[in-house]
């Protein structure tokens, strides 16, 4: 469950990062902003319902997801193709991600 929390937290974090991205690189009006700050107030709350018992390490294995997350959006939105290079770099974040969040679980005594 911790993944879906981490990729819906993951959209809202791109979503609000490119919306103020919209309004000072591309010359959007200033309105992108409060569309924005909704978004980035839902990441923090949904990263909030990861299954991780410390902050820092919810934020660490978020990393991962982020990465992922931000190449879909360069897919998806912005049309631009991941090269290979990305691919298999998203795919060694999201394979740490899974080490973090997952390894105190399957490795403690």
């Amino acid at each position: 469950m911790s993944y879906a929390w981490f990729f819906a937290a993951a959209v809202f974090e791109i979503a609000g990062c490119y919306a103020l991205w919209a309004w000072l690189r591309l010359d959007k009006s200033i309105l992108w902003v409060l569309p924005g700050l909704l978004c980035l107030t839902l990441f923090a709350v949904l990263l909030t319902r990861v299954e991780a018992v410390y902050a820092g390490r919810a934020y660490a294995a978020y990393g991962g997801v982020y990465i992922v997350s931000s190449l879909t959006w360069l897919a998806l939105v912005e049309r631009i193709r991941p090269q290979w290079f990305d691919l298999a770099g998203g795919a060694l974040c999201l394979l740490g991600a899974g080490v973090i969040l997952y390894g105190p679980r399957l490795f403690s005594h």
